[in-house]
């Protein structure tokens, strides 16, 4: 199955109620969104017919983020909590705006895609779904910092390994779709600080020089499972039902995340 392929299927599965993009280019992904959404790109070239309500951001992702309510395109960014049960008022009772499915897809230099997974998951929750692209080179040409290569991964693969060391509460799943992979996150935790808080240790130990060295289990795609795998697993139900009652992680997250480990994916 093909990436596009892949995403287009997770929307449906996900059932996201908003959408936000990294990385827009040509917007062949971005026209398989159906709600609002949001997509960052400083050189953004459209040429596909968007089918969405869509807020295209001219800018870095780093400058996106910067800004005062970049989400205020998703229904204003922040809304009164509507919960009149025991007659409680909602005024003055706020929540924010949750991003449902994000897709990394910017700069394909490591530290980038961690610094867009680091603000994504500031407006994300135990049951948002967040996917980095091109993660599983099939050389080390394709995973090289500097592009000489037609097909260009660079090195955003080690976002695996620091996902794993630095974040073990995460599930991440990667996924074998063509042509470079992908790697699907859930469980996020807009509280955590840990991969802030470690940035400048993380660049200190995985930023070298080219030729890098890609593990043998990235070009082999050892624990990649096949989509349609992951797209049938019996979760998705449950996490779309969960997520728009609010339930809250202590209660939601838990269950979800057995049930990924059933579809063998790694954590």
């Amino acid at each position: 199955m093909k990436r596009h392929e892949f995403l287009r299927e997770l929307h449906k599965v996900s059932a996201n109620r908003n959408y936000l993009e990294i990385g827009v280019n040509d917007g062949r992904s971005l026209r398989l969104s159906r709600v609002p959404s949001i997509a960052v790109d400083p050189a953004f070239k459209v040429v596909s017919e968007i089918k969405c309500d869509v807020h295209l951001v001219k800018a870095t992702s780093d400058d996106f983020f910067a800004r005062d309510n970049p989400l205020q395109h998703l229904k204003g960014g922040r809304h009164p909590l509507r919960n009149l049960r025991r007659g409680r008022s909602p005024l003055g009772h706020w929540r924010r705006t949750t991003l449902d499915l994000s897709f990394i897809d910017g700069m394909h230099l490591f530290e980038f895609a961690l610094r867009d997974f680091i603000n994504i998951e500031k407006h994300s929750d135990w049951g948002s779904v967040i996917v980095f692209d091109d993660m599983l080179p099939r050389n080390v040409d394709e995973a090289a910092r500097d592009r000489h290569t037609g097909a260009w991964t660079g090195d955003v693969y080690k976002i695996i390994e620091i996902l794993s060391r630095h974040r073990p509460d995460l599930v991440t799943v990667q996924v074998d779709t063509q042509p470079t992979g992908q790697l699907v996150v859930f469980g996020a935790d807009p509280t955590n600080t840990v991969l802030k808080d470690k940035y400048d240790e993380i660049l200190e130990e995985y930023l070298v020089p080219d030729p890098q060295k890609v593990p043998e289990a990235i070009l082999e795609r050892v624990g990649a499972v096949p989509p349609q795998a992951l797209l049938e697993a019996n979760f998705w139900g449950r996490l779309v039902r969960a997520r728009n009652m609010g339930l809250p992680r202590s209660r939601g997250w838990e269950p979800l995340r057995q049930a990924l480990e059933q579809v063998g994916v790694s954590r």
